[in-house]
């Protein structure tokens, strides 16, 4: 099986990151290093998480964490005060990323090919990507989670599909953040 690049994302979250979930409790020397950034420095690594500008510099303000339970709990703080005007925005630095790889066999390109239509009409529908948190689901879990997803996001009603929206990029953050801070940079 070929992988993409390390660096390609996939449903809104890094390839690596979803090969395993963020730890549990992060070293706390990649915790030191994040609380030494500078402010410029910390809210540019902070916004590689979440797109919101006022989420990453109130998480940046409210250094040094003592640990890694108070820096994801700051994050959630954040992510759950989000306006939808700035979920909007965070929405639109996401990257239209690529599509889980749907692997050979019988009915590949059907699958890629559904994957491709459903993405389409969800953007159609709701104006914005479709961010899914896959961290934690193995590779073979990935297009069936996908589909899953986005056929069932599909009937959600514009004002629904916002919560669930806000929800998964909170988790998305949440992880990304995790894995900064477990080896900042």
């Amino acid at each position: 099986m070929t992988r993409p690049h390390p660096h390609v994302q996939r449903c809104g979250i890094p390839w690596q990151s979803r090969i395993s979930p963020p730890p549990a409790h992060p070293p706390q020397r990649g915790l030191d290093r994040f609380n030494a950034l500078s402010d410029d420095a910390a809210v540019a690594a902070l916004l590689a998480c979440c797109g919101s500008r006022r989420w990453a510099e109130r998480i940046a303000a409210h250094r040094p964490y003592p640990d890694p339970g108070s820096l994801l709990a700051a994050c959630d703080e954040a992510s759950y005060d989000l306006t939808p005007t700035e979920v909007a925005g965070a929405l639109a630095r996401e990257s239209a990323a690529p599509l889980p790889w749907a692997g050979r066999g019988p009915g590949t390109r059907a699958a890629a090919t559904a994957l491709r239509a459903a993405h389409a009409e969800y953007e159609r529908r709701f104006r914005h990507v479709f961010t899914l948190c896959l961290d934690g689901y193995r590779d073979e879990e990935l297009l069936d989670r996908t589909l899953y997803a986005l056929r069932t996001r599909l009937g959600n009603a514009p004002d629904q599909e916002r919560s669930v929206t806000a929800e998964e990029l909170r988790r998305l953050a949440r992880g990304r953040l995790a894995r900064l801070a477990a080896g900042c940079l």
